[in-house]
């Protein structure tokens, strides 16, 4: 019979130093009471016991940090919460930026009749004109100004002694973003599989540009089995104040990926070899030798599997070349700037069309005569996330997968598209319950430049559809369509408190509830009467609220559609039902709102 081997208790709840040095002692005491009787804190016993529960109190220690820094909720280093995110997907945006409208101002000379300026002496402004506030910040125009749109103000500046004009000012504005633009240029040995390149900078923000030196340009997609971008294509159509340009495919085998850190950015590319690509459907001479300021294209943000079944290179990596990477950094912490803070244009680009033909002097002028300014602060969100809004970033980038399976996927989708292409204010998808197909209808509607509602337009809604069809189920069909703007007014009646003028009652009710129609209402959203009268009692001064009518409003200046109010009453009286494809509108809240006192 063999002998039963003994095996001592040892209890593994002990962690902290404490609670380990009594364990050890009472283990000492229990099983070795002949050989170690010294518990002094002055003996060499309790020294070694000291020890070993320092020892073991720094272990759990950093087993409880390595636990925690493992998984997304509970980890506190913001480094290892990107980490943690890029393995979900998640794409640390890096640096803030701040944007904003600047207004410019040039003077040109008249022409011979002095009816208006030269056409001629007309420029445009390029974008990558850098800019300076104030403070020292540094900006970048993100688009042509150009001066001769019909658009812009234009007023006498100058007159001759008999009173003909001389020369006009006139005034253009453009989007500005903080920043400046730097290259680097990173010579590139031999072939080498997945190439990494850590840039210099530490404040980079936007990666604008990378091209070699033999006038190859490398595209920025978010993961290296993406070869379909979306490119910018400039719309000459008559709709191109509505969509500046038109959203185009294309397939690029030369890509690249960005990862940020706190402290850096790096640049990885694909382990594809020159060979493997026969010809770049994208190589374009003029992307080869104009400067870009800022990227002209979009990617396409899923991970398509199909890519990986195409090919197993997942882009070309450069070798034996020089890259020339452009792209946009912070020069200060705090990158937002003051109303009237942007003063300083340091070395305008100028387009003009016939510079040749034109006077080099009144060139000059023209040149030397361009002031700037901003007229509302350039603001943006100069603060990364804190460590909690970063987890609720990844975790909803997580669980939106890029693709769109329902209706709220369509609507993320359609206002994420980039504002070049045209935007949209609303939009709103419902299932076409006459189709036998699994048909969408998405509803749209845009704004102009007032802030009002107006029907959306043919261009950008064909950008619209092209931006979509990237991330919708294959099952999907989707028919983009107008939702119809109604016009309402409100008129209310209120009884007023004796310790309050009626007319500051009444002033305060109107301006109460104006300001619940400062944001749009959503397409197909009821209209709650109770939220007026809700709004009109908390009014100070107001006793009570008598009545709250809705009527429609009807006219030139209004929309066309009529809509059924008296049969849109919910039975109670305390909504008005509104179509899937209708959007109520206030169309003019300082007239639309009217009030009275009783």
């Amino acid at each position: 019979m063999g002998i039963k081997k003994f095996f001592p208790a040892i209890k593994y709840t002990a962690r902290d130093f404490n609670s380990i040095r009594e364990e050890l002692l009472d283990y000492t005491r229990r099983y070795y009471p002949d050989t170690f009787k010294d518990f002094s804190e002055a003996g060499f016993g309790s020294l070694m016991v000291d020890t070993t529960a320092y020892i073991g109190d720094i272990l759990s220690f950093y087993l409880d940090y390595s636990a925690n820094e493992s998984f997304l909720d509970t980890a506190q280093e913001y480094d290892n919460i990107i980490k943690l995110g890029k393995q979900m997907g998640y794409k640390f945006p890096g640096n803030a930026s701040s944007t904003g409208i600047a207004d410019f101002f040039i003077i040109v000379p008249s022409n011979a009749s002095g009816l208006g300026p030269d056409e001629n002496y007309i420029p445009i402004l390029k974008r990558g004109t850098s800019l300076s506030s104030v403070g020292g910040a540094l900006f970048v125009l993100n688009e042509d100004v150009n001066f001769s749109n019909p658009d812009n103000q234009i007023v006498v500046a100058n007159v001759n002694t008999n009173g003909v004009p001389t020369n006009y000012a006139i005034k253009s504005s453009g989007q500005v973003i903080s920043g400046e633009l730097n290259e680097e240029l990173i010579s590139v040995g031999g072939y080498e599989r997945l190439r990494t390149i850590e840039l210099n900078n530490e404040n980079i923000t936007e990666i604008i540009s990378v091209t070699d030196s033999e006038g190859n340009e490398y595209y920025e997609v978010d993961y290296l089995s993406q070869d379909i971008i979306f490119k910018a294509v400039t719309n000459r159509d008559a709709s191109k104040q509505y969509a500046p340009s038109l959203l185009k495919p294309f397939s690029v085998p030369r890509r690249f990926t960005s990862e940020k850190s706190l402290d850096k950015t790096v640049l990885q590319f694909g382990f594809g070899s020159e060979r493997d690509v026969t010809s770049d459907p994208m190589v374009d001479p003029s992307t080869t030798i104009l400067d870009f300021h800022s990227r002209n294209y979009v990617t396409d943000a899923s991970f398509d599997p199909t890519n990986l079944l195409g090919t197993d290179k997942l882009g070309i990596s450069p070798s034996n070349t020089t890259l020339r990477i452009i792209y946009r950094s912070n020069t200060t912490e705090t990158v937002n700037v003051s109303a009237d803070s942007l003063t300083t244009a340091i070395d305008p680009l100028f387009q003009f069309e016939l510079e040749n033909t034109l006077n080099i002097a009144q060139v000059d002028d023209v040149r030397t005569s361009l002031e700037v300014s901003n007229t509302d602060p350039i603001l943006g969100d100069v603060s990364l996330p804190n460590s909690d809004e970063l987890k609720i970033r990844i975790m909803d980038s997580f669980s939106s997968q890029n693709r769109a399976v329902t209706a709220q996927d369509y609507r993320s989708l359609a206002y994420k598209m980039p504002a070049n292409f045209g935007s949209v204010k609303r939009a709103s998808v419902f299932k076409d319950k006459d189709s036998f197909r699994r048909n969408l209808n998405l509803y749209v509607i845009s704004e102009d430049e007032t802030g009002r509602l107006e029907t959306t337009n043919t261009a950008v809604k064909e950008n619209l559809k092209t931006w979509l069809n990237q991330s919708r189920m294959i099952n999907d069909t989707i028919d983009i369509l107008d939702a119809k703007v109604v016009n309402i007014g409100i008129n209310f009646v209120i009884v007023t408190s004796l310790e309050m003028s009626k007319f500051d009652a009444l002033s305060n009710a109107i301006s109460q509830v104006q300001s619940m129609f400062v944001n749009k209402m959503e397409i197909g959203e009821p209209f709650f009467i109770t939220d007026i009268y809700s709004k009109l009692n908390d009014v100070e001064g107001v006793v009570d609220t008598v009545s709250v009518e809705i009527e429609q409003k009807l006219g030139e200046r209004y929309s066309p559609t009529i809509y059924d109010f008296e049969s849109a009453f919910s039975p109670d009286g305390r909504y008005i039902q509104v179509p899937k494809n209708v959007i109520l509108e206030i169309k003019f809240p300082e007239v639309d709102i009217i009030g009275s006192v009783k």
